[in-house]
Parts: C-alpha cells; structure tokens; sequence
C-alpha cells in the first residue's frame, strides 16, 4: 500500500493523495503532483479485489522513475521530431527530452509539476496548472485542468481541458499503465481488441518514418480481439521498438459513445473498455519497463503493463497532412480530450 507518513516533494510540500470512491465498492486513488493516477482497485466477484494500475509503493518514488507511471502528461503528449515545429511562419525550438527529440511534453512536463487541487469530493477531483509562455519551448500562456471522476458503473473518467492566448500545439493524455490480471504478471498474455483501421510506422525513436499503414493483414490488426502474445515482435517494425509502441487511427472518430479498445485479463474475469474523443491510442506494450520500482516487490519487469494513450498521432505539428483534426490550440478556442477506461467483471 502506498506510504502515509508525509514526505516532501521538489517544491518542499508534501504530496497529496486524494480517494475516491464508488457504491459498487471500487477505489481509485490520485496525487496531485503530476496529477497522477497512483492506484483503481477493482471488487471482483468472488470477493477479491484487483489492482489494475502499475504503480510504485511512495509517492517519492513516481519522482525517480522514467516509465510516467499514471502521470499526466503535456503539453505535447508523445514526441515532436528533432525539438521542432513551425507554426504561422514561425519555428519553435523547443526543450529535448528523449536524445535529438522532445518526449511528453519536455524534461519538465506537466507530469513532474504540483497541480493545485480546485475541488474535490468523493468520486471527482478538479486539477489546474498554469504553464507559461516559453515553457520548456512552447508559445503562450496556457490554463491546463485534469478531471478524474470515478462514475457508478466503474469507470474512471479523465477530462482534460486547455486554452491559451498564443497559438500552440496542444495534446494532453494519462499514462497509466494497466495489468487486469492483479499481479507482476506479463501482459502479453491479456487479449485486445483495437477499433482501428491505420496505425503508424515509427523508427527506432519512435518519430513516425513513414505514412499511416491499413492494419489488415499485419500484425498490427487488432479488430478481432486477439492475444497480444500472438504476433508480438514478428515483424521489423515492431523489433524496431521492442514490440509495441504505435499509434492506431481510431474508427469513432471522436465519438465518445463508441469503444475504441477493449482489454481482457489472461483469466478473462475483468475486462476494460476505453472510450475517447480523441483521434488516436498510442498502444505501448510496456517494452521498457524493466526496473521500475513496483508497487509491491522489487522492479517491474517489461511487458507487466500495457498503455493506451489517447491523443493525437505523434509529431503531428509537423504532419499537417494527418487526417485528424488540428492540434493547434488558438486563443478564443478551447481543447477538450475526454477517455473513459470502464471495467466490467464476469
């Protein structure tokens, strides 16, 4: 469980960790720095209760580890090539956070700030950041929020909302990390279904290197639920990365009412489906994983959590040419990307 006694974070505060609770008797716990997801507890049938999160066993240690283990994460989710984009004429270099090319947001993202608290009650938390212009490269002043509300069907819903007063590439998601089976188990061993047709091939750095692909006949194609175990490293572009690490083009297209993936447990008594007005989910099979400290024993290992992120295709300020909607934020307009991840029990 995680540690109560109150450590300081980098500003001196002590963390803060906020519950919250259902009728239906599940738990989900959050921390206000890196407005984290830290713990969702599900009650399972027999009586047991399952921990679907990766996490680490203090707040202190989600400081000292690499993996973003539930963070949220900004203002650029996933990487921007080479720390560059132009926009309206304009090139913007930005902080890189990942060899030549800027991750999440920057070495000092969204996931490694105190959020401030707005209101809270015992299934919602309201977060707020302000980052400000030239933030770890980026044009303007931006008000970000993060909503994490725990509704009565188990879901937990994730509500992040933006607006700036300079134009800015904004794409904001949770990196939460899934296991449904409860334990250090490998998840490869879970079964998935993805609602999309295109994915996009990437280099060894995860920068897109060519146009998006159709999934049919790859191993890419996760329409029909499928073992992720089952085609996994079988090709090069998967080698390229240790196995999964892609985004998938979503059938909904922003419709929130549609699942755009569904995950089983390898014993197929818990499932979870996500639904997301986003375009995209980036589907990371944890293949970097290994030595991140665990909520319970030792280090994970890689493989023992899955992600699936939802946001924009990665790199797209500087790949107008995706069909997706824009990810350039501009004043008087405001980003809003909302993901449900539902658990179901059998």
């Amino acid at each position: 469980m995680l540690n109560e006694t109150p450590t300081l974070a980098a500003d001196g505060l002590p963390y803060r960790l906020l519950t919250l609770r259902n009728s239906a008797g599940m738990v989900v716990t959050v921390m206000d720095w890196g407005a984290t997801l830290l713990s969702a507890r599900v009650p399972m049938p027999d009586g047991s209760v399952r921990e679907t999160l990766l996490g680490c066993a203090s707040p202190e240690q989600y400081v000292n580890q690499a993996a973003y283990l539930g963070a949220s994460v900004g203002r650029y989710a996933n990487r921007i090539a080479k720390s560059r984009f132009t926009l309206d004429g304009t090139e913007y270099a930005l902080l890189p956070s990942q060899g030549e090319n800027q991750l999440h947001g920057g070495p000092e993202g969204f996931d490694k700030r105190r959020w401030r608290i707005v209101q809270q009650n015992d299934c919602e938390v309201l977060f707020a950041l302000e980052s400000a212009d030239g933030d770890q490269g980026f044009p303007g002043h931006l008000s970000a929020s993060a909503k994490f509300t725990l509704t009565e069907d188990n879901r937990i819903s994730i509500e992040y909302r933006a607006t700036v007063d300079k134009p800015c590439p904004v794409n904001m998601t949770n990196h939460a990390y899934f296991n449904l089976d409860g334990d250090q188990s490998d998840v490869r061993q879970h079964k998935l279904q993805l609602l999309a047709d295109a994915w996009l091939p990437v280099n060894e750095m995860g920068i897109p290197c060519e146009g998006l692909k159709a999934v049919a006949g790859t191993s890419f194609d996760f329409r029909t639920p499928k073992t992720i175990a089952k085609e996994f490293l079988s090709d090069d572009y998967q080698r390229k990365v240790k196995g999964y690490d892609h985004a998938f083009l979503l059938q909904a297209k922003g419709d929130v009412s549609q699942p755009a993936a569904q995950v089983w447990s390898a014993d197929e008594k818990l499932q979870m489906t996500v639904f997301t007005n986003a375009p995209a989910l980036q589907f990371y099979s944890g293949n970097y994983l290994g030595g991140t400290p665990a909520r319970e024993q030792g280090d994970y290992s890689d493989w023992q959590g899955l992600a699936l992120e939802s946001e924009f295709l990665p790199d797209s300020p500087n790949h107008p040419e995706f069909p997706q909607p824009d990810c350039i934020l501009r004043p008087g307009s405001e980003y809003v990307s909302l993901t449900e991840y539902q658990f179901i029990t059998h």
